[in-house]
């Protein structure tokens, strides 16, 4: 959905038509990027329109790179102790 909306904003019923759920599974998915402060849903008489919030992402993008650190120092070790430990071929 987030891949999507990345191109343009998208009329709702018209975001949920590549998924299995239903239009109030698609609100609640909807609130979830709302909360998060990455989206926005704007309703202009009968249609819902999705859009992300411009910069919304940004925040995530700080998130996963506070994790990234962390996890590539362990794929690090977890590489050094394999290579330290890895069976000596005659």
């Amino acid at each position: 959905m987030v891949e999507r909306l990345v191109k343009s904003p998208a009329v709702a019923s018209a975001l949920a038509t590549p998924f299995p759920m239903a239009l109030p599974s698609l609100k609640q998915h909807v609130r979830v990027l709302e909360d998060a402060g990455t989206g926005t849903s704007e309703k202009h008489g009968g249609v819902h329109t999705v859009s992300l919030k411009p910069g919304g992402l940004d925040v995530l993008q700080l998130r996963l790179g506070d994790h990234r650190i962390p996890a590539k120092r362990q794929a690090d070790r977890l590489g050094i102790h394999l290579v330290r430990t890895a069976p000596k071929e005659d």
